[in-house]
C-alpha cells in the first residue's frame, strides 16, 4: 500500500512541477525563455491560465493528501516508546539479570538510582618490580 502511494506521490510531484513551469510569468523574474513577463507567452489565452491555476491547486491538494497518507502509514504500527516501562532483561536460564532490581513503585528517581551500579574504588596502579 505504501509503495502505491509513493508512486502516486511521485507522479503528482512531477505533474505539479510541469504545470508550474508551463504557466506564464507575470513579470519580475525570468520566465522559461529567459525573458521577462512581457509579450506573448507559450499560452496566452486567459482561459488557459485559469485551467493551469485550477490544475495547480488540484495537484497541490493531491500532494498534501499523499504526504499526509505516507506520514500516517509510516507511523501506523508504531506504539509509544518509553525507557521507564521496558521489561526486565533475563538470562538464558530465565532468572533476572540483576537480582538487585528496584521494587516496582516509588518515584522515577528512586527507580533510576536503584538501577545504577554501585561505584567501586579505583584499583591501585601496578608498578613493575625490578629484579
Amino acid at each position: 500500500m505504501q509503495t502505491v502511494i509513493i508512486v502516486i506521490h511521485l507522479m503528482v510531484v512531477l505533474a505539479l512541477i510541469g504545470v508550474v513551469l508551463i504557466q506564464r510569468s507575470e513579470g519580475g523574474g525570468l520566465g522559461i525563455g529567459g525573458g521577462g513577463g512581457g509579450g506573448g507567452g507559450f499560452f496566452s489565452a486567459r482561459g488557459t491560465a485559469n485551467v493551469l491555476t485550477r490544475a495547480t491547486a488540484i495537484l497541490a491538494a493531491l500532494f498534501f493528501i499523499t504526504s499526509l497518507s505516507l506520514t500516517i502509514l509510516a507511523g501506523w504500527g508504531r506504539g509509544p516508546s518509553t525507557i521507564f516501562n521496558t521489561p526486565a532483561a533475563t538470562t538464558p536460564a530465565g532468572t533476572p539479570a540483576s537480582p538487585s532490581a528496584p521494587a516496582p513503585g516509588g518515584s522515577v528517581l528512586d527507580q533510576l538510582k536503584g538501577a545504577q551500579p554501585a561505584p567501586t574504588a579505583p584499583a591501585a596502579p601496578q608498578v613493575p618490580q625490578s629484579q
